[in-house]
């Protein structure tokens, strides 16, 4: 497994992996999809670059077979702005057709030792407040409820079809 932060030519790649493992349909779906309460794309190049730019101490790792190998992964990892000795892990996806191959729980582990390493002493992240079989996912991997919540931020990750909030996780490193 090759780990690097993505490079400006992966964005659209990531792009592309992103929506289909967040807005997948049909044959496209793997078991992370938000495509029935959640339209619209969950990212587009334009917002990952700015949210790169608005969060200089973000890295966007990338998870591959081989060098120069195609995308299978990614993962968003920044200093946690509101907590101080927590870093908070995000968009961590798979590509849907490998769901079954374990990555996800080698990206999450490597994404929590990239804060680790970086003077993290726990990592925190919010998940959708519907999605119960991935906050159980995430608590097989240490990872507890805080009892916080958060607005959904309407019309940045997609257009939910419903009132959606997203739920606080924490993991203690």
């Amino acid at each position: 497994m090759i780990f690097a932060p993505a490079l400006e030519t992966d964005f659209p790649a990531i792009v592309a992996l992103v929506n289909s493992a967040y807005r997948g349909q049909g044959a496209q779906a793997g078991w992370t999809t938000e495509a029935g309460y959640i339209d619209g794309q969950r990212i587009d190049l334009e917002n990952l670059k700015q949210d790169l730019a608005d969060a200089p101490g973000a890295v966007l790792l990338t998870l591959r077979d081989e060098d120069g190998g195609p995308l299978l992964g990614c993962v968003w990892i920044e200093p946690d702005a509101e907590v101080a000795d927590a870093w908070y892990l995000g968009m961590l996806t798979i590509r849907p057709d490998l769901q079954d191959r374990q990555l996800g729980r080698t990206l999450l582990a490597h994404g929590e030792a990239y804060a680790q390493g970086r003077g993290a002493k726990r990592v925190r992240m919010t998940v959708v407040h519907l999605r119960d079989t991935l906050i159980a996912w995430y608590q097989r991997r240490g990872y507890v409820l805080t009892g916080e919540t958060k607005p959904f931020p309407v019309g940045e990750r997609g257009q939910p079809r419903r009132e959606l909030s997203f739920v606080v996780m924490e993991k203690r490193l």
